[in-house]
């Protein structure tokens, strides 16, 4: 889909403790620096839909397993995909698609890398039910 970029992840195994990496600036779809937040989202939970009018998502998932659905509604086209660590992958998605995710897994957390800072201002948020999706 046009405005979403997967990005594989490398992972490091390490006797003590294993290595995660996440994004670069020299990475495709690194748009800038606002902030970073984590996110957890209950197994069986779907949190969405959401639209960013600027901020552009790099979104990780290190722990447990979350399905993400992407909609483009000038094409009303769907993307799917589930990330997880046996999936590692860095989700980009450019400002202007919406955005919906479901936990799968019985622990998961995700990791937000944004290009800008929080602004409730530039976030349009609507129902689950309102972009007919099947789950």
């Amino acid at each position: 889909m046009d405005g979403v970029i997967l990005t594989p992840l490398k992972k490091i195994r390490h006797p003590k403790g294993d290595i995660f990496h996440a994004i670069k600036r020299t990475d495709p779809g690194f748009n800038g620096f606002g902030e970073a937040y984590f996110s957890t989202v209950n197994q069986g939970d779907t949190k969405g839909w959401k639209n960013h009018k600027i901020m552009t998502l790099n979104i990780i998932v290190p722990v447990g397993e979350v399905e993400f659905v992407i909609y483009n509604k000038k094409t009303k086209e769907f993307f799917n995909i589930s990330l997880s660590t046996n999936n590692y992958q860095r989700l980009t998605v450019s400002p202007g698609l919406w955005v919906a995710f479901r936990g799968k897994g019985a622990n998961n957390l995700l990791l937000n890398l944004a290009s800008i800072e929080h602004d409730p201002d530039e976030t349009i948020a609507i129902e689950i039910d309102k972009i007919k999706y099947e789950w």
